[in-house]
């Protein structure tokens, strides 16, 4: 029987059995692709110190890695998406599946900070792994009546997958990373993404894509010369110090070239940044939301696993935490993240949508906050991490659902895809800030090794520590104004169905 006939009995009210049979093995399948993807996101997180001392560098260059990476994702998803659209989600999902497996592996035998920066990077394609599967969901499901809330299920189901592979992942390094050497522990990610690549090779039926036309590459060629030039910019105040003019001219040049990136896109009838409809006053505030969510939920990472793991015998500050302990914490998080994002739907039913998620943001901020006066005891890192926890999972749970209610029907993809994009813009910048933060008073690593000064003595200043948790409760509060001036009815019931 053809998907045509298939399609034919489920609008003559027929129960389209195949599909129903179909589906279940595809979100199967798919669950373990979110499996590698937890494994990815919550593997590293408690070993960074110990990724730094094999690399040599210090602590506080290990936030490139996040920022390089960060940018990759934000790129990744507007041009992978458009290119499913065009030749099919399974072929794009194996093939950013391939180049996710090719930036595990290059870690694994990196000889060097920047080689292993360049396999950071080329992991951060593993962003668009969701998306892709949502859409390969909702498209085997086409012709059955009850597709919405079907898809909603299965991408509840690749949720919870994912957050409790973040918490195995995380366990399972904080437990190896002491016991094994740094090879082996770098191996294990990249062979699980390659095991999941041939799950998807052998295992995902392509169905060829439904749009037409072509790849606005002119318009992705400006965005990615865009934050270009404010990476570079950001990178040139890193290596020599806030009063470097050029650096500063660098992030003024990315951020003026927007405005022709802007334009162009505004004159395009497929374009790769829909400008017109983030603009609309329904839809910036949640943009903005997911943009400024960004600083603390990704950028404010890397920053609290070393502080959990400095020694405050020599460093004055830190929990003298190990890698074990640091999963631990982690652990705690993913499950605060649950908990807001299950309990949405009822403080959203109490307090109204767009309350529930002020008071999101502002649990946020206050768990940061939170960070600057406790900061010494295990128990208040615990603390804190899960009142951020609680208002964080909200967010990650509401604002792809509440961007596509406010947006046309025909549009909601894009509005959803953007939130992703959007945050992982604002981590980039966020972690490449907090980089410039918590480097030794401005300086180099060539600078240190010339001064003769040891790697142990290059340690990133609580002042920076601080910086970053100011910056990440001052973003969480900028969210909560974005939101609350969105005009009345920027927000539904739709925006928060699970």
């Amino acid at each position: 029987m053809t998907l045509e006939s298939r399609t034919g009995d489920a609008e003559r009210g027929e129960r389209p059995r195949r599909i129903v049979q179909g589906i279940g093995a595809v979100v199967g399948l798919l669950v373990l692709v979110e499996v590698a993807s937890g494994v990815l996101q919550g593997y590293y997180t408690p070993i960074y110190p110990q990724i730094a001392d094999h690399l040599s560098i210090p602590e506080g260059d290990v936030n490139w890695f996040e920022a390089a990476q960060l940018v990759v994702s934000a790129l990744c998803v507007p041009l992978l998406a458009r290119l499913a659209d065009l030749i099919g989600h399974q072929r794009v999902l194996l093939l950013s599946t391939a180049v996710t497996a090719l930036g595990s592996w290059v870690l694994v035998v990196a000889p060097s900070f920047t080689t292993f920066l360049v396999g950071w990077a080329l992991q951060g394609a593993y962003v668009v792994w969701l998306p892709l599967e949502v859409a390969i969901i909702h498209r085997r499901l086409r012709g059955d009546s009850d597709r919405d809330r079907r898809t909603r299920r299965g991408a509840a189901i690749l949720v919870g997958a994912l957050e409790l592979s973040v918490i195995v992942g995380a366990l399972t390094s904080g437990q190896l990373v002491d016991r094994v050497g740094m090879g082996v522990v770098l191996a294990l990610p990249a062979i699980v993404v390659t095991a999941v690549f041939l799950v998807i090779l052998l295992g995902i039926e392509n169905t060829p894509g439904d749009a037409t036309g072509g790849i606005d590459w002119t318009g992705f060629a400006l965005i990615t010369g865009s934050l270009g030039l404010v990476m570079a910019g950001l990178v040139a105040v890193r290596l020599e110090g806030p009063g470097f003019v050029l650096a500063w001219t660098l992030v003024a040049a990315g951020l003026a070239s927007l405005l022709p990136f802007a334009r162009y896109e505004l004159g395009r009838r497929e374009p790769l940044v829909d400008i017109r409809l983030l603009r609309d006053p329904r839809q910036w505030p949640i943009q903005v939301t997911a943009f400024l969510f960004g600083v603390p939920v990704l950028g404010g990472q890397i920053p609290l696993s070393t502080y959990a793991q400095a020694d405050p015998v020599e460093r004055g500050y830190g929990l003298g935490a190990d890698a074990a302990f640091v999963s631990t914490l982690i652990g705690v998080y993913v499950v605060t993240l649950a908990i807001g994002a299950f309990t949405l739907p009822l403080t959203s039913r109490l307090l109204g949508v767009r309350r529930a998620l002020v008071v999101s943001c502002l649990l946020v901020a206050l768990g940061y906050l939170l960070w600057i006066p406790f900061h010494d005891q295990t128990w208040q890192g615990l603390v804190n991490m899960a009142v951020a926890g609680l208002g964080s999972g909200a967010l990650v749970a509401a604002l792809p659902s509440a961007a596509a209610a406010a947006a046309p029907e025909d549009r909601t993809g894009f509005a959803t895809g953007m939130t992703n994009a959007t945050k992982t813009v604002g981590g980039a910048i966020a972690s490449s800030i907090f980089a410039i933060a918590l480097a030794v008073d401005g300086l180099a690593v060539d600078g240190l090794a010339a001064d003769g000064l040891e790697l142990e003595q290059a340690s990133a200043p609580l002042s920076g520590y601080l910086t970053v948790w100011a910056v990440c409760a001052g973003a969480a509060l900028l969210a909560a104004v974005a939101l609350s001036v969105a005009p009345k009815g920027s927000f539904s019931e739709r925006a928060v169905e699970v």
